[in-house]
């Protein structure tokens, strides 16, 4: 038993079906990103396993729990981050994370748990004093103070630094190797990458992709290797040389449809070194997560 399980969603405000039938998974020590332009039903999917969103049709369970029936029994092991959240303005960090460890049976040690996410120097400042990226590391505490099983993060890296964002990342490690299973959705595709086992895009309310990033990224295409030389040169013999198709897309200006390892770069510098021809300009790249996305979404498609 997968501890979220996703089977058929469909969740309907009126005439608006915000998920269509989305259907996915995330097992014990799995990151799953949950990723799709906005209106693209994320949120309502993770308000779903939270609990607050009663489906229309289909069925959602958290460790085998009904998040709406069997609500009191399920709190206790789930950890939620919402895609925004405010506190009393006058509370500090150390004063709402012990409020909430008084929630939970074996809670984390609050003091430990805001060094953790950066903000130990910050326990006692006013909510309202915090900076926007600080107000999201608190909330990811609040998330991760009851020692959860199943963690959903609604966009935990919005309007986070560059180092908060390393330590988000730092934090979602860590909860995988305990066993967690961590949702997050986000906008952010490199923090996708760089975070998650497994991706799964959602557009209009409906899973159009999923799989690891890698395996996703290749749906856009193969890799790619660009290079300078001087025109005219034999693409049909420079494709047998690389392993892949060839063309020359202007005078001088060459791309090569193949993985840009070091022995394909070796290779074409060999070839152009025998023929005494200068190579120059050389580029590669891997095909991203974004391509995919943009692909495959309405973003892509220039919906809004």
């Amino acid at each position: 038993m997968a501890a979220i399980e996703v089977d058929e969603l469909r969740v309907r405000f009126g005439a608006l079906a915000a998920v269509d039938g989305a259907s996915f998974d995330v097992e014990g020590g799995e990151v799953v990103a949950l990723l799709g332009p906005n209106g693209a039903g994320k949120t309502t999917t993770v308000r779903a396993l939270e609990g607050y969103q009663a489906p229309t049709d289909g069925r959602v369970r958290v460790l085998g729990l009904d998040p709406v029936a069997d609500r009191r029994a399920l709190l206790p092991r789930l950890g939620a981050m919402p895609q925004s959240s405010r506190l009393y303005s006058p509370s500090a960090p150390s004063e709402a994370l012990r409020l909430f460890a008084a929630y939970y049976p074996e809670p984390d040690d609050p003091e430990a748990l805001l060094r953790r996410v950066g903000l130990g120097d910050r326990a006692r400042t006013a909510w309202r004093r915090l900076s926007g990226g600080e107000q999201q590391r608190l909330s990811l505490a609040l998330a991760l103070v009851g020692r959860p099983e199943v963690v959903l993060l609604d966009e935990p890296t919005a309007g986070v630094d560059v180092e908060g964002r390393r330590l988000v990342r730092e934090l979602v490690a860590g909860l995988r190797a305990r066993g967690v299973a961590v949702l997050v959705t986000t906008h952010e595709l490199d923090e996708a990458e760089r975070m998650a086992d497994r991706v799964v895009i959602v557009d209009r309310g409906e899973v159009v992709a999923a799989g690891r990033p890698d395996e996703l990224a290749r749906l856009a295409g193969p890799s790619q290797l660009r290079f300078a030389a001087p025109p005219g040169l034999p693409a049909t013999e420079l494709a047998v040389l690389l392993g892949g198709p060839v063309r020359e897309e202007r005078p001088g200006e060459y791309l090569a449809e193949v993985e840009p390892a070091p022995g394909t770069v070796a290779a074409l510098a060999g070839w152009l070194a025998e023929r005494d021809v200068h190579l120059g300009d050389l580029r590669a790249g891997r095909q991203r997560l974004e391509d995919v996305f943009l692909r495959l979404t309405g973003e892509g498609r220039g919906a809004r």
